[in-house]
């Protein structure tokens, strides 16, 4: 009787970091304990250093520091904000999906593409960007690959050049999130910093790699229609056109004048949501006229009382105001869809489950900062990180934050748990080498989005695939020379925006 061969498989995200809390624990046993000074706000005071009684943390400290990542403690603001927000916006995404608006707008896009494919690259990739940089699409791409493959490879392109616009588009986007409550929003939380700081530089990104990505895909589309023998994966080209053929099937959905009207509200939702977040007095102190129009209008008998006496100007919202916002909207999309009061909770519930695992991984990741700084060793590592880092240039901190980031980015594929687990301590090394915290953020989401292009623990890259019936070292022989371009390019803007 043959044995068995047991392949290994990753722990779940859950598995390493609840292992990390337990290693973090350990080490308050080994590292000294100390503090910094602080501000009225709670920034550390650099050269403030001083050691003090060891707090060495135990069994149970570990199992209550899940629980305390989210609740929070004296020392460790809790992830309950963020992670209700997950839920919420988790939610909000549930009710539109329910409508169809967001399958079906993809769909009339490549019906009113059809006979200019070659138009469609840029246009796909770029409505993919957005997604990715704004909500972190990405799972949701998975229904597109049956509309987009048979279009593409019945047109003379193939497989790949399909999966190449919803998944290089969506996780370039993710890459250069602008305001993805994900990856930007988990780890702006996490060093008490408003999303919406860094906001232009993360724009300006996120057109350069798109832009990048563009090219790359539309002159290997181009290269593949010439010559299909170019393709990497010409051995299954009859296979594919006999599979994918697209004489039986239709693309022609039509977008009814309801779904229209989820799509901008939709996009409106992602306006404000963005107008909220931008600190428009901090950019420039003239910039007043969203505080002016809230007090104008607030002050308005019985309206402005009616929508709300306390509301929050627009440049000075936090996670409070936008998981409102989310909901609020969730709510109008409801009425204006029609959608039946049963409908919308059963779709808005079912939203918020798939994103449960979300939520509660940014608690357990907190827990590695609540360990930290009950055991009194977080500010040993940063001083042990502002000696070292000390005289080290702005330039090459962010480099080595961006490089630093790679790695753990295989280690902990969940972009909010990473963020949770690390960015308490990145953010503040940043500041000893003159980096602003938006920047540290900026550079773990670019690590985290170049590894997500190729990783085979990713269930979004590896799902694309197993679709198209390309295999991943094919995938990784496609996409190499662009996961190096980016690499440089990302590394260098980092270094410029550093230094201004």
């Amino acid at each position: 009787m043959e044995k068995k061969v047991k392949k290994f498989s990753m722990p779940s995200a859950y598995t390493i970091l609840f292992f990390l809390i337990i290693v973090v624990a350990v080490l308050t046993w080994i590292i000294p304990a100390g503090e910094y000074a602080t501000t009225k706000a709670g920034n550390i005071i650099a050269g403030t250093y001083k050691a003090r009684a060891s707090s060495p943390q135990g069994i149970w400290d570990v199992f209550l520091a899940p629980i305390n990542g989210m609740v929070g403690t004296d020392l460790t603001e809790g992830s309950i904000s963020v992670s209700l927000f997950i839920l919420v916006i988790g939610g909000f995404l549930g009710v539109v999906n329910k409508t169809r608006a967001l399958d079906d707008g993809i769909a009339t896009v490549v019906r009113k593409n059809a006979g200019k494919e070659k138009a469609l690259i840029p246009i796909l990739m770029t409505l993919f960007a957005i997604g990715g940089s704004t909500y972190g699409m990405g799972e949701e791409t998975i229904a597109f690959y049956p509309i987009l493959i048979p279009v593409m490879i019945s047109v003379g392109y193939d497989s790949i050049t399909a999966i190449s616009l919803a998944l290089i588009g969506s996780q370039i986007g993710c890459l250069a999130s602008t305001v993805n409550p994900f990856a930007t929003g988990v780890a702006s939380q996490t060093i008490n910093i408003s999303p919406g700081d860094g906001l232009i530089p993360r724009f300006i990104l996120l057109i350069i790699t798109t832009a990048i990505s563009i090219i790359f895909v539309m002159r290997y589309a181009d290269k593949v229609k010439k010559d299909p023998s170019k393709s990497y994966v010409f051995e299954r080209r009859q296979k594919d056109l006999e599979e994918f053929s697209t004489a039986d099937k239709s693309i022609d959905d039509k977008l009814s004048k309801k779904q229209k009207g989820v799509l901008w509200l939709f996009a409106l939702t992602f306006v404000i949501m963005i107008l909220g977040l931008i600190p428009w007095t901090s950019l420039n102190s003239s910039w007043t006229f969203f505080d002016d129009f809230t007090a104008w209008f607030t002050k308005i008998p019985f309206l402005g009382a009616l929508i709300a006496q306390d509301f929050a100007p627009l440049g000075t919202w936090y996670f409070t105001e936008i998981t409102a916002l989310f909901f609020m909207m969730s709510v109008i999309i409801m009425f204006m869809f029609r959608m039946k009061e049963s409908d919308y909770i059963t779709a808005f519930m079912n939203g918020m489950s798939e994103f449960m695992s979300v939520a509660i991984i940014v608690a357990v990741a907190r827990g590695i900062q609540v360990i930290m700084n009950n055991g009194y060793i977080t500010a040993t590592v940063l001083h042990a990180g502002e000696t070292g880092l000390q005289n080290l240039s702005s330039g090459i901190f962010i480099v080595l934050t961006y490089i630093f980031y790679i790695p753990m980015s295989f280690l902990i594929p969940s972009t909010s748990g990473l963020a949770a687990a690390t960015m308490g301590i990145m953010g503040p090394l940043g500041k000893f080498s003159g980096v602003d915290g938006s920047l540290v953020i900026t550079a773990y989401q670019a690590a985290s989005g170049l590894v997500n292009l190729i990783t085979p623990t990713s269930g979004i890259v590896m799902g694309a695939l197993a679709i198209g019936h390309v295999d991943i070292v094919t995938w990784w022989k496609y996409i190499w020379k662009l996961i190096a371009i980016l690499f440089v390019v990302i590394a260098a803007f980092l270094v410029i925006v550093s230094m201004m």
